[in-house]
């Protein structure tokens, strides 16, 4: 990463407190694992297992009323995103743990997603200032999403429920929404002179811009370029959704036919009061119409100190 985005003011790992969502993969054993590493480095850190997202987030709270200046935060993304939408425009910075299943946002950043080799970048690496997404007042990090995916979630979440595994309740979801689906039909207007009237069975909100084809496909290169990426098929039925759902698990996929724009803020408004949104892989009912826009490097968070690939030289905030 360029000096312009490391902040010089890395606070030395002596005192912090660690927000473990307990109901992520390997918690009960990271506990044990991260008592000790930070035993082992004399640090101070207060671990605290939560089970609930609205836990994390009153956790998270608390520590920036109480001048935390370090606050770790072990799960997935569900719970990074809890732990970071208290932390955006204060002093304090976020450390991650990776302990969910996906991991995305830990991914970007290039954290290890080996526990012993997270605490490490914790006490070895620097702080860089990232953006966030937001959508009428929820945070993303990572994406947020409309139409189809939502629906896919709730989905998954009740065969769960039914005792199914994670990934046999997605597929099972995935096929039962894609049956049913209808397509989106809203207006996304980008400023007073622009709107786009569009009929699609998903938007996609990128914290900055995807990669669409390639090994890297699904990744992001940037998390301070001040941008959303916004991505429709417009009017694809089920045979080309399927097939653009194939073509991107095999990293083939073709721009061309796709809506792809970039822009720092627009407004969707759909015909219904009320929509399903999916931000960070969890789902919230919002009012219409939703207000999108980028908040520029108002997330401190903790990177690895070599990483180059997260920003491009030169860029200003």
């Amino acid at each position: 990463m360029p000096d312009a985005m490391v902040d010089d003011s890395t606070p030395r790992i002596l005192r912090a407190i660690c927000i473990l969502n307990g109901a992520a993969g390997g918690a009960r054993q990271a506990r044990g694992k991260l008592a000790d590493v930070f035993a082992q480095a004399h640090a101070e850190v207060h671990i605290v297992d939560v089970n609930y997202s609205s836990d994390v987030s009153a956790l998270a709270r608390k520590a920036v009323a109480e001048n935390s200046k370090l606050v770790l935060a072990g799960g997935g993304d569900g719970t990074i995103n809890a732990v970071a939408a208290a932390l955006i425009g204060t002093d304090a910075v976020l450390g991650v743990l990776p302990l969910g299943t996906l991991n995305h946002f830990a991914k970007d950043l290039k954290i290890p997603l080996e526990l012993e080799d997270a605490v490490a970048n914790i006490f070895h690496g620097k702080v860089a200032r990232i953006d966030v997404g937001e959508v009428n007042g929820r945070i993303f990090l990572n994406n947020s999403s409309l139409g189809i995916y939502p629906g896919v979630v709730q989905e998954r979440e009740a065969h769960q429920r039914e005792g199914h595994s994670k990934w046999v309740a997605f597929a099972e979801a995935a096929i039962f929404v894609f049956k049913r689906y209808s397509p989106l039909s809203i207006r996304t207007k980008l400023d007073e002179a622009t709107t786009l009237p569009t009929s699609s069975p998903f938007v996609f909100v990128g914290n900055n811009r995807y990669q669409t084809a390639g090994l890297h496909i699904g990744e992001r290169i940037s998390l301070d370029g001040g941008t959303l990426w916004v991505c429709q098929a417009p009017h694809a039925g089920r045979a080309k959704l399927l097939r653009l759902a194939l073509q991107a698990l095999i990293g083939r996929s073709n721009p061309r036919e796709l809506v792809i724009l970039e822009t720092s803020e627009f407004w969707v408004r759909p015909k219904a009061k009320t929509l399903r949104v999916a931000i960070d892989g969890e789902v919230h009912r919002m009012n219409t119409p939703l207000h999108y826009r980028s908040r520029p490097r108002v997330l401190r968070v903790i990177i690895p100190p070599g990483d180059k690939a997260i920003i491009e030289p030169g860029k200003s905030g």
